[in-house]
Parts: structure tokens; C-alpha cells; sequence
């Protein structure tokens, strides 16, 4: 007879963000969705024995992203908005797994992408970012080379959390870190054009 694993995974709380903007208490079993347990969604199929956080680690390092966004904000004092995200895609029709990642991640928004017709797991706030996103996959490290992504993302997370941001060469170094990921693909704004714009 096969002996099973224990899953060690345990949400740490039980504050969830509504599909639409409002947070609100839920019990964990009445936020999955039909009614299953958290056994039922840890242990997936039923005859199987499968560790729900590293299956969304690998789900994360083909359908997530890692991103971090500048763009001008005449309020700030330094001009700028810097905003890190983590979000997850699927197709509707595919999208069960999606439903239970604000529960397994104890926050975040789901909300359809009209881009590019999928629905979309979201987390925005710095402060749930720092506590719950990094240390979940510093625990279960991505595979690829999404990886890397990762941990520049992290660092700017950090950065921000001491106000680096808010001085002109920490937004610089940020802005050179955030151009440096995925893949280093084209910009709308450049290091160069913030620059100009702090003169």
C-alpha cells in the first residue's frame, strides 16, 4: 500500500479579496468553490496525492508574470509611480485553478482580461506582495529561467518597501532593474526618457 504525503501548506488567513474590488471575512470552506473542502483542493485528483503549491509554482512559470510598471504621476514628489504586480491567465474554459488562488495566496482579484479574453489573477498592493507572494515562492522556486524574473522582482519590492523609490537614483535603479525583466521587452517608458523627465 502507497503511503501519502502530507500536505504542509496552510492558508495563513482568511482575508479575501472579492472577484470584483471589495475585501471581505469568508470562511475558507465556503470560498471554494463548490463547497469543496481544502483536502479536496490540496488533493487533486482524488486518487492522486498532488502538492497544490508546487503545481501552482510550475502552473505560475508557464501562465504568470512577474512585472513591474512606471509611468508619470504628476502627484508624487518624485513624478513617477512605480507598480509591481504578479498575476496569473487562463482561459475561461480552463480557469478552475485560477478560482482557487486567492485562497491559496490569502488575497488578490479576479477579473477578466478583455486583451486578451482570459481571466486574470491579480496582486497589486505592495504590502500583500512582500508577505504573501515572495516568501510563497521562495519556498517553491520557480523552474525556468522566470526565476530570475523573480528575484528582480523581489528586489524591487524591497527596494520600495525602504522608499528607494521616492529618490531620484533608486528610481533610476529600479527603472534599469524593471527593464532588465521578462526578457527585456520593449518599454513605454526608459530609463533614459525618466531621466530626462527628473531634470
Amino acid at each position: 500500500m502507497t503511503q501519502r504525503r502530507a500536505i504542509p501548506w496552510e492558508v495563513e488567513s482568511l482575508r479575501l479579496f472579492d472577484p470584483v474590488t471589495t475585501e471581505v471575512e469568508r470562511p475558507r470552506w465556503r470560498s471554494l468553490s463548490q463547497d469543496k473542502s481544502m483536502v479536496a483542493i490540496t488533493r487533486r485528483p482524488s486518487d492522486k496525492c498532488i502538492h497544490l503549491p508546487s503545481y501552482v509554482s510550475g502552473y505560475v512559470d508557464g501562465e504568470g508574470c512577474f512585472c513591474v510598471s512606471l509611468r508619470p504621476q504628476p502627484r508624487n514628489r518624485i513624478g513617477w509611480e512605480v507598480r509591481p504586480s504578479f498575476s496569473v491567465s487562463q482561459n475561461s474554459d480552463r480557469a478552475e485553478l485560477i478560482h482557487e488562488l486567492p485562497m491559496l495566496f490569502g488575497c488578490g482579484t479576479i477579473r477578466p482580461d478583455r486583451s486578451d479574453r482570459t481571466i486574470k489573477f491579480e496582486i497589486r498592493s505592495l504590502g500583500r506582495l512582500i508577505d504573501n507572494v515572495i516568501p510563497f515562492f521562495e519556498r517553491y522556486p520557480l523552474q525556468s529561467s522566470k526565476q530570475d524574473d523573480f528575484g528582480t522582482f523581489s528586489l524591487i519590492c524591497k527596494l520600495m518597501l525602504t522608499g528607494c523609490h521616492h529618490q531620484r537614483l533608486g528610481l533610476l535603479f529600479i527603472a534599469d532593474l524593471a527593464g532588465s525583466m521578462n526578457s527585456g521587452g520593449i518599454r513605454r517608458y526608459t530609463t533614459k526618457m525618466i531621466e530626462g523627465s527628473l531634470r
